[in-house]
């Protein structure tokens, strides 16, 4: 299915054809203008797409795919930069059944596209723990996969039974932690390979105790982060890790003076200044020279070179 289009449509960018794809059940939809679903809400279309009927329909447009076609997987933008020429080649959303989740006993099963928060509260109404830190994490399940998301003394490598993905052939794996190669917000698994599911283990609980840790969570995040404002999450990883002693990104960035920094549009959060916002005016580049004129702040002052934790993706206008 296409939208808006016949098969034969080409789009602006670089002539890509919805005829020269593969025969799919789900749909295609062109020039789809992605900053309508990232969460700094700037960035450009991408060419193509994808929202795949079911995991076999996945699968097939993966192995039947032109060889040489750029193809990658956006949720609901949360962690995400993408920049003002968009993105070439098809964009794969996650949606419909793969949101599905389910209780399995102590396991909760979780589609890609599911909600972190929507995961947390219905293991929570099972009576099930362990879950909760997903809560204050802003992304899907297929997010939290793909960089080993973490919060609130949790990661996605602690809760991880074992992942469904469909290799760059469209063969369908699953996949251990071990298998993934999880580090510090970050897996070792190759980025063609796409995730769909995941199986979390969770252990009986107290259902007052859970609900109480989910509201604790969410009260520490609206006091110490700028979740109403058009952002992205935490901008740069911490130094240190997940080592509590070790150095926090956000405060080599306020010891550097870049509090309220502003570029453009763009600003570091007074709140939290390991976010950036978009104060209303900001396109996708007035994001990045800011990320990157801080981390050349905190250089010079500290010496430690801050790494992206917000994925940037696509192409600079020309």
């Amino acid at each position: 299915m296409i939208d808006n289009a016949q098969s034969s449509t080409t789009t602006e960018q670089n002539n890509l054809r919805t005829d020269a794809l593969p025969n799919i059940r789900g749909r295609y939809s062109e020039a789809s203008d992605l900053s309508k679903i990232t969460w700094f809400r700037v960035g450009g279309s991408a060419d193509i797409v994808f929202r795949p009927a079911d995991l076999d329909d996945l699968s097939t447009f993966i192995a039947q795919k032109p060889k040489d076609l750029p193809v990658m997987v956006i949720g609901v933008g949360s962690n995400l930069l993408v920049r003002d020429g968009g993105i070439r080649g098809v964009v794969i959303r996650l949606l419909g059944p793969f949101a599905k989740v389910e209780i399995a006993g102590d396991r909760v099963i979780a589609g890609a596209g599911a909600l972190d928060l929507t995961v947390a509260k219905q293991a929570a109404k099972a009576n099930l723990t362990g879950l909760e830190f997903l809560s204050g994490i802003p992304g899907t399940i297929g997010g939290a996969l793909r960089m080993n998301a973490g919060a609130y003394g949790g990661e996605t490598k602690d809760v991880l039974i074992q992942a469904t993905a469909v290799d760059p052939t469209g063969g369908i794996h699953k996949l251990t932690p071990d298998d993934i190669g999880y580090a510090y917000r970050s897996a070792d698994l190759p980025p063609d390979w796409v995730f769909t599911e995941a199986f979390l283990q969770a252990s009986a609980g107290d259902r007052a105790k859970i609900d109480a840790r989910m509201a604790e969570i969410a009260e520490k995040r609206a006091d110490s982060q700028p979740i109403r404002s058009r952002t992205g999450g935490s901008t740069f990883k911490n130094p240190g890790g997940t080592n509590p002693d070790g150095p926090k990104a956000w405060k080599l960035i306020d010891a550097a003076g870049c509090r309220g920094m502003k570029v453009g549009g763009a600003q570091c959060s007074e709140q939290h200044c390991n976010f950036l916002i978009n104060t209303g005016e900001a396109n996708a580049k007035d994001l990045e020279v800011l990320g990157e004129k801080i981390r050349e702040s905190v250089q010079q002052k500290s010496g430690i070179i801050l790494e992206w934790e917000i994925k940037r993706v696509g192409e600079d206008l020309k």
